[in-house]
């Protein structure tokens, strides 16, 4: 997929990306701190960091942060949403060409999208900009797929997505390896959920990229059937989302 295409597809979905998507487990950052040696006068660079929901717990632990993102949209929400941190810089740059100093970062993060980055040039990049036995952290929330009514909600992507197969990523060892070859990595996973009425889990669903929005041919049968499967699990008006957070974290060298 063009870089082009994977930075304007979000455009229209900052609302909804900002309200109804998961952030993440503070679990992170003890993990960091207990092994990575992560302290509040590390300097972060969140490459891709859109609405800023993993930018946000650095921030809380102290650290000065480069919230680099390349779509305007995505990186003005941030910019509103982080304001209030005065170790919060916003950044027009992307994985590829960060704009940012060499050697100058101590951990290289990424949530929620690695899998959109140029793999040579993003590695190329992270090299560069980070100091001497630096940090890469990559992270994504993986919604599970097991359970009567996420295998349901998985059925509807897989019918309504307009590209939800070209755009669904497996995160594992394995890949990351091949993203980052000749260094370790190490992994983690965490447990996380969400609890959502209709509307709620109406806004999650059209804060992907691959849903068809109003005015496509697809869009009110999608919402008939999300609809439909809301009513049949929810319980006391809700339903859940359940996540398992992958963290894949290693050091990078020139």
């Amino acid at each position: 997929m063009p870089i082009s295409d994977s930075i304007s597809r979000f455009s229209s979905r900052v609302e909804n990306y900002i309200r109804y998507r998961p952030g993440y487990p503070p679990a992170i950052l003890e993990l960091l701190k207990s092994e990575c040696g992560l302290a509040p006068d590390s300097v972060i660079a969140d490459i891709g960091s859109g609405t800023g929901k993993l930018s946000e717990i650095f921030l809380k632990n102290g650290n000065r942060v480069f919230a680099v993102e390349p779509n305007p949209n995505m990186r003005q929400a941030g910019e509103k949403y982080l304001a209030g941190y005065p170790g919060f810089i916003s950044v027009e740059g992307a994985a590829e060409a960060t704009t940012l100093a060499a050697q100058s970062i101590n951990f290289v993060t990424a949530g929620q999208a690695a899998h959109w980055f140029d793999p040579e040039q993003a590695r190329r990049e992270f090299v560069r900009i980070l100091k001497p036995r630096g940090w890469a952290v990559l992270a994504w929330n993986d919604r599970c797929m097991q359970g009567p009514f996420l295998e349901e909600y998985e059925r509807l992507l897989m019918t309504y997505g307009t590209d939800y197969e070209e755009v669904s990523h497996e995160h594992t060892s394995a890949r990351i390896e091949g993203f980052f070859p000749g260094w370790t990595f190490h992994e983690r996973r965490f447990p996380m959920s969400q609890q959502f009425d209709y509307e709620g889990l109406k806004g999650r669903l059209l804060s992907s990229s691959y849903t068809p929005q109003e005015g496509d041919a697809k869009y009110e049968l999608m919402l008939a059937e999300l609809r439909r499967i809301f009513a049949k699990y929810k319980e006391r008006g809700r339903v859940l989302f359940e996540y398992e957070t992958q963290v894949f974290y290693g050091q990078l060298s020139a």
